[in-house]
């Protein structure tokens, strides 16, 4: 009853906070003509004033209603829970459902005493709601989060599903209904909102997994039936100009998009399994901005010293590691950095990632014979002064670009090694003489990206005497606060937000040309590369760590 009496003669918001002193008569009435004028609540309004906190209207609601107060950080919504509702119900409210307990939903709600809004989900979920306050700005981020595009995946993949039919005749239909090309257009939707830079489709025996790769780590995002795959993947198919019929041997195609303002160049990739076919989508964002050499995360003496090598007149700068290091991201920035109208720049790449006004860039074509090594051959007959090539992949390729550096142009390019000494005994084993790999080369720079803790949810804590002992340092050394993300709806509670970079920058002085052509190891390099001033990757890291960029594990992750 007690219950049933609140719902007819709820307590108005700005009473408590008047009663409990937070909020004068006069605050409040400034607040309702601001909430008639804009149209939003009233919490909203007191807070957008700063009359009063979230965190404020939190205690009173908690303390004098007794309605709960969760951080979504430490209670992130169940799948079942999200079911309950449909996602234009949660955004017109600003609820979110977290837990089904029995025949009751717990509901997370920006303003708790909504009375209409917790009947709305009561009919529309058929469970008792029990209200508990959040914050506004967290609410909104799960929803976009959780309600986002790929609410409507759900709801066409449920329809399509239905229809069932996995045939190459009835994927041909199925590519032109409407019901996929939804389920295709919010997959790019949502993997662009969520700053996803792959989209990973994987088959199973009862149905298909879509996953994101956000910061550099897969993410699972969704579950797709199995009569939704082969229409799915047709849909794809046929986007990017591949054959749909053929799903015995991988295939590679292109699209090309414009999602919310953003020109998406997708490479997609398929590749036949024992369940069907697995695609991955890689997402590149044309028209972002090129970073900045100090935006890259050099620290400030490897960045004077990268800066003394890509201004050099001469000579071939190398930039290494694995794949999806940022090397690319590396070399467009140093590039835009060189860009003058003094200077011819010509670029062979495969494939041309963003485009530079002012620089000559020149596509990768191997069907019709244009490859690294033929390209960069025409390269040198146009007069560069500047020359970048995307990856040295060959003896041939590197005996030319070593070469082209003895004669007076600067050649930029990548290559696949561990680290920078790494890089030497590379060169060699391809074939390239020691006295060509010591006169050419000018420098190294390695590098690997680790996750940035996100901002929103960065917290202080004393690491574990274990933990700062992996940071190699000092024994006798205490322990210092460092930084980790507990995890936050806009961080999707991973508690990273965004990558940079560690690197290693190896200048080659007449120390290390010695014993290049002593065809030294690439550990004694290393060992005097480190005397003569090269700060290690790892410490590189570390310095990062300290600084309450990013986590021990994430430097662990990608140094070690």
């Amino acid at each position: 009853m007690a219950e049933a009496g609140w719902r007819i003669q709820p307590p108005r918001l700005g009473d408590l906070l008047v009663e409990q002193g937070l909020l004068t008569k006069e605050q409040l009435a400034q607040a309702l003509k601001r909430q008639q004028e804009t149209g939003e609540r009233l919490g909203q309004a007191l807070v957008s004033l700063g009359y009063v906190t979230p965190q404020q209207i939190a205690e009173v609601l908690e303390f004098q209603l007794g309605i709960p107060h969760v951080t979504l950080a430490d209670f992130p919504p169940e799948e079942e829970a999200l079911r309950s509702i449909p996602g234009a119900l949660a955004r017109r409210h600003q609820v979110l459902p977290l837990r089904i307990r029995g025949s009751a939903l717990l509901l997370a709600m920006a303003d708790p005493l909504n009375v209409v809004a917790i009947d709305e989900v009561r009919l529309a979920s058929g469970y008792e709601v029990r209200p508990a306050v959040a914050t506004e700005e967290e609410i909104a981020q799960e929803i976009k989060n959780r309600y986002g595009a790929l609410e409507n995946v759900v709801q066409e993949s449920r329809r399509l599903g239905r229809g069932g039919g996995d045939s190459t005749t009835g994927d041909l239909a199925a590519t032109a209904t409407a019901d996929v090309v939804n389920i295709v257009d919010s997959l790019f939707a949502q993997a662009v909102e969520a700053r996803a830079s792959d989209i990973h489709i994987e088959p199973f025996d009862d149905g298909a997994r879509v996953r994101f790769r956000i910061d550099g780590v897969l993410q699972p995002v969704i579950n797709l039936s199995s009569g939704v795959l082969g229409p799915l993947i047709s849909r794809i198919k046929v986007m990017a100009g591949m054959d749909i019929a053929e799903r015995r041997v991988p295939q590679d195609g292109r699209i090309e998009l414009n999602q919310s303002g953003h020109e998406i160049d997708v490479r997609v990739s398929t590749l036949p399994t024992i369940r069907g076919e697995k695609v991955v989508l890689r997402l590149l964002d044309k028209t972002a901005r090129i970073k900045n050499l100090a935006a890259l995360g050099f620290a400030a003496p490897a960045l004077e010293r990268f800066r003394q090598l890509i201004t050099r007149p001469y000579g071939m700068v190398l930039v290494t590691g694995p794949t999806g290091c940022g090397k690319t991201t590396t070399l467009y920035a140093a590039l835009s950095s060189l860009n003058t109208p003094q200077q011819n720049i010509i670029t062979i790449e495969d494939p041309v990632e963003y485009q530079i006004p002012g620089i000559n860039q020149v596509q990768v074509n191997p069907k019709a014979g244009l490859d690294f090594a033929n390209g960069l051959r025409a390269i040198l007959r146009q007069d560069p002064n500047i020359i970048m090539v995307g990856e040295i992949r060959d003896t041939e390729t590197a005996d030319i670009a070593i070469r082209s550096a003895l004669t007076g142009h600067l050649v930029l390019s990548t290559l696949h090694t561990n680290d920078a000494a790494g890089t030497i005994t590379r060169l060699l084993d391809m074939g390239i003489e020691p006295y060509l790999v010591a006169s050419a080369l000018a420098g190294v720079v390695a590098q690997r990206l680790v996750r940035c803790i996100c901002p929103r949810c960065a917290e202080e804590y004393i690491p574990e005497p274990g933990e700062w002992a992996l940071l190699q340092l000092s024994p006798a050394q205490p322990p210092a606060p460092l930084k980790r993300g507990r995890g936050c709806p806009a961080c999707r509670y991973t508690g990273y937000y965004g990558r940079t970079a560690i690197q290693e920058s190896m200048v080659l002085t007449p120390a290390l040309k010695e014993l290049i052509l002593a065809k030294k190891s690439a550990e004694e390099i290393r060992a005097v590369a480190i005397q003569e001033g090269m700060t290690p990757l790892f410490q590189d890291g570390v310095a990062k760590v300290l600084a309450g960029q990013t986590t021990i594990s994430e430097v662990i992750r990608a140094a070690l």
